[in-house]
């Protein structure tokens, strides 16, 4: 969603390191470029007027203007400001730890995917040991019961629908059928409407008096402009939610709300949904994605996601590939893990430059289709091939590729992709076993050789 902001931010910085030296007129002009890129994103002008003045503030210090790196400075001072500007520090839900079943209510204006989001947020809740229900409470969208019962049935969380026609009566019995059986968590899916009015929000009001909730979620669309500083500062006068869910980040639009709607409200964002998947749900890290816009990565969330995936057989598959070499079921599996993880484009977006880089080279992005492609040509080889791909010969490729509906230029391809994973896989052989002594002196200077032609110098 913010790849045209973080483009733009980018740039501005790299017309700044090519100089030695910043001056005032420096500053000044980078901030007014920072100016441009947060408005044509979208972003608040209230918000963009005093994220600008602090920085501006902050860069024209001589604590700044005369150090070593000034340009390095800039960027601390606006990568600073910009996590300030997304709440500073990752915002928890909060449970009632004397009452059960604990309430959250969902609010926002239809269309927003609250009732997604819901079901999402249940999800989450479901993964880390509690038992939540949800409540359907939209009495007045048709089918809105019937697709909350839908998700539900997805994720194995039941839904307590009531009589379907008063929203208040629904939400307090849904807290006594929650006690009946056990949830410890009931999440209130309610009404929304096109647009702000009166009968919402005096709705809303009414089921936070009968359930009484501990925590009230206010589903935000990240697509929604300027406009989404009225609808916030609205839902905040009238029910004072709690946080925010930030819906459908893994768009296209500008983004400008997502980094409006802390300041204007001083609610912090929760969590954002990345995705359609009942999984998607993401647990909102100021930090990292102020990291993410300024073209700095989120090397900490891969990490994250690849220990969701981690398992015993894992480690054992990763211990074992050290030990005979890398196969073609290892490098399927690494592709269903990647799959998992959320494909190669989000993840290209954790990694420092690597998406801005793929662009500058003329890349149009990353083809999720190439893995289809390569999964369907390991699936058609035999036991055999796929654990010593080296026997693969001429026949066995055109075999292959017919039974793939793929090139014999492509299995060359993807037998070409194979080899190079195995070398690397001996040299880390190589290092590990030189790290934990084995071998001697040997393995130390095939270590050495092998570092200085990865560009990594001498070992000492």
């Amino acid at each position: 969603m913010f790849s045209s902001l973080s483009d733009r931010l980018q740039d501005t910085f790299d017309s700044l390191r090519g100089k030695g030296r910043l001056t005032e007129d420096d500053i000044n002009a980078a901030m007014r470029e920072i100016r441009m890129a947060l408005l044509e994103a979208d972003v608040n002008y209230r918000v963009v007027k005093g994220f600008v003045s602090r920085c501006k503030e902050k860069c024209m210090t001589a604590e700044t203007l005369e150090s070593l790196n000034p340009t390095q400075n800039v960027v601390r001072v606006v990568l600073d400001e910009l996590t300030q500007l997304l709440g500073s520090t990752e915002s928890k839900l909060v449970f009632a730890q004397n009452r059960t079943p604990n309430v959250i209510m969902m609010v926002g204006l239809q269309g927003s995917g609250k009732t997604t989001a819901s079901a999402k947020l249940a999800y989450l809740l479901k993964s880390q040991g509690h038992s939540p229900l949800l409540a359907a409470c939209d009495t007045h969208r048709p089918a809105a019961a019937d697709q909350l019962e839908t998700l539900g049935g997805e994720i194995g969380v039941r839904v307590y629908r009531g009589d379907g026609k008063d929203a208040v009566r629904v939400a307090s019995e849904s807290i006594q059928d929650a006690v009946d059986h056990l949830n410890d968590i009931v999440i209130v899916d309610t009404a929304g409407r096109l647009q702000i009015d009166e009968e919402m929000m005096q709705e809303a009001v009414a089921i936070k008096s009968a359930v009484r909730p501990d925590q009230i979620l206010m589903v935000v669309d990240s697509m929604t402009g300027q406009d989404i500083v009225n609808v916030v500062q609205t839902f905040a006068e009238r029910v004072d939610f709690d946080g925010v869910i930030m819906s459908k980040l893994d768009g296209d639009a500008r983004g400008g709300g997502a980094l409006s709607v802390r300041e204007v409200t001083g609610k912090p964002i929760k969590f954002v949904s990345m995705g359609e998947k009942p999984d998607s749900l993401e647990v909102f890290h100021p930090d990292r994605m102020a990291k993410r816009i300024l073209g700095m990565g989120d090397v900490v969330g891969i990490i994250e996601e690849a220990q969701k995936l981690a398992d015993e057989q894992q480690v054992a598959d990763a211990e074992r590939m050290l030990r005979e070499g890398f196969t073609m079921d290892d490098l399927l599996t690494q592709m269903q893990q990647i799959r998992k993880m959320g494909g190669l484009q989000k993840l290209a977006g954790m990694i420092p430059g690597l998406e801005r880089a793929v662009a500058q080279q003329g890349g149009a992005g990353f083809d999720e289709s190439q893995m289809v492609r390569m999964e369907a040509m390991i699936r058609s080889m035999t036991k055999e091939e796929r654990a010593k791909p080296k026997m693969i010969n001429g026949q066995r490729r055109r075999r292959i590729a017919e039974g793939s509906g793929r090139s014999v230029q492509e299995v060359n391809q993807l037998i070409k992709k194979w080899s190079e994973m195995n070398k690397m896989m001996g040299k880390m052989r190589t290092m590990t076993q030189a790290m934990t002594g084995k071998k001697g002196k040997k393995n130390r200077r095939a270590m050495q050789s092998m570092m200085r032609d990865m560009g990594l110098g001498n070992m000492r």
